[in-house]
């Protein structure tokens, strides 16, 4: 009988992996056998247990990298020269005292990045970048919901083949009160780049209409049939949103402006351009809107109506209701929004009681949460069930770009900062959302 080891697992070639005599498996042969085991089809072990050494596995190599990147940043921190003018009283030593915004730890207390331009920081990918002198270009990659443990890597879609997204179906949410239009939908991953739904064209239904023929049934009796119900498949691309701004070598060196630049501007510039997106988009060069969805619902006041800004939308929500599409939220534009909250009765008090001292609070409207948005012509809003009406797909989160490889950047010392992010919207159930259109005001 053989005194060899047995194997512990076994490579991706193949070949199997076996144990340092007289030592310990490293973390690598560690995470080699777990993966030899999860790729396994006839593995028929615990797999709560493989789970859990899974997680263990993965959580050391974490605390592995993290204590590499802080040795690293500590062999390479040098102490200010004994002596010197500055001898811990000035504004630069003072700076070296506090903590680098950049590594500042989340709500948890983990030293983990809590917004893309803290990640990008972070990121091995911008010190090497900054080490090489900015010379080329560095590309760094967040999912759109998590930006801890980022990868800070580029992500070639030429590399793999990619699948069709399809949505097998929706789930519903109860609405939040977000600072965007955004906010208010689903808000899915995308794993290609091609998106493929359902659109549900039955349009409204009705308390009489043929949608739910559910009823009691005696037994041996033919059960009804509920619709008839249609459908279109929808297929679209997701689209790119991007822009870029210059900025000089000593800010892309200044982590808090560096951080400024990518929060300040760049990723609050894909939200307002998304926003818009998402209500308006043509649905062919751009994303497909809310607004440009054929099948949306409608109301407008009659002929000769007086009706005010305020009971226009109480309407509009009524006959959401009786269409079976309970609405959760309304967006409007701020001027509308501002009639409605300066409207006041015949002795002078305003109708909507409003929280003036708490400017920051909810902005709320015969119960829905109401988003303000100058992407939305005075005049007109759109009300709906924004979450089971409509979901946002997206392929990545946010990318980060840097490169002096642009016109006379490099001999002008000056960097370019680019951000974009790909997604597009599934108006899945159009009838969900209603368009309201106020009367004309009257003299």
């Amino acid at each position: 009988m053989s005194n060899r080891a047995k194997p512990i697992g076994r490579r991706r070639d193949g070949r199997p992996i076996y144990p340092i005599k007289g030592a310990a498996p490293t973390l690598t042969e560690q995470r080699d056998a777990i993966l030899a085991r999860l790729r396994d089809e006839n593995f028929d072990g615990d797999h709560d247990a493989l789970m859990a050494e899974a997680d263990d596995i993965e959580a050391r190599i974490e605390q592995a990298n993290q204590r590499q990147a802080r040795l690293d940043r500590l062999s390479a921190a040098a102490p200010p020269a004994p002596g010197g003018s500055g001898s811990g009283s000035g504004p630069e030593q003072r700076g070296q005292q506090r903590e680098d915004r950049g590594y500042q730890p989340d709500d948890q207390g983990r030293q983990h990045p809590v917004t893309v331009a803290e990640a990008f920081i972070r990121s091995r990918a911008l010190e090497t970048y900054r080490a090489a002198g900015y010379t080329g270009k560095t590309r760094v990659d967040f999912g759109p919901d998590d930006v801890r443990d980022a990868p800070a890597g580029t992500v070639n879609t030429g590399t793999y083949p990619l699948q069709n997204t399809r949505v097998p179906g929706i789930i519903p949410q109860n609405p939040d009160y977000p600072l965007l239009v955004a906010n208010l939908l689903d808000r899915q991953t995308s794993d290609g780049t091609t998106l493929e739904y359902l659109r549900d064209t039955s349009g409204p239904v009705t308390g009489t209409g043929t949608w739910n023929k559910a009823a009691v049934v005696p037994e041996g009796t033919t059960k009804p049939m509920s619709g008839p119900f249609s459908f279109d498949l929808i297929t679209t691309t997701l689209k790119t949103v991007a822009h870029w701004v210059p900025i000089t070598r000593q800010a892309a060196d200044d982590n808090g402006q560096l951080m400024g630049y990518i929060n300040g501007r760049l990723t609050y510039g894909l939200d307002f351009k998304l926003d818009r997106e998402i209500l308006t988009g043509n649905g062919s060069s751009q994303m497909q809107g809310i607004l440009t969805t054929p099948g949306i619902g409608t109301y407008r006041p009659g002929v000769g109506s007086t009706d005010a800004k305020l009971i226009t939308v109480r309407k509009a929500r009524t006959q959401a209701e009786l269409a079976l599409y309970p609405p959760d939220s309304i967006v409007m534009s701020p001027l509308d929004w501002q009639d409605i909250q300066l409207d006041e009765d015949k002795n002078g008090q305003f109708r909507v009681i409003t929280s003036v001292q708490d400017p920051g609070a909810p902005l709320r409207l015969w119960g829905l949460t109401v988003v303000t948005s100058v992407a939305m012509s005075a005049g007109t809003a759109l009300l709906g069930g924004f979450r089971a009406g409509a979901t946002l797909w997206e392929r990545q989160g946010v990318t980060i770009l840097m490169s002096d490889s642009h016109a006379n950047f490099f001999i002008e010392n000056t960097i370019a900062i680019l951000a974009e992010r790909r997604a597009n919207v599934a108006v899945h159930t159009p009838a969900s959302f209603v368009k309201i259109t106020f009367a004309a005001a009257t003299a």
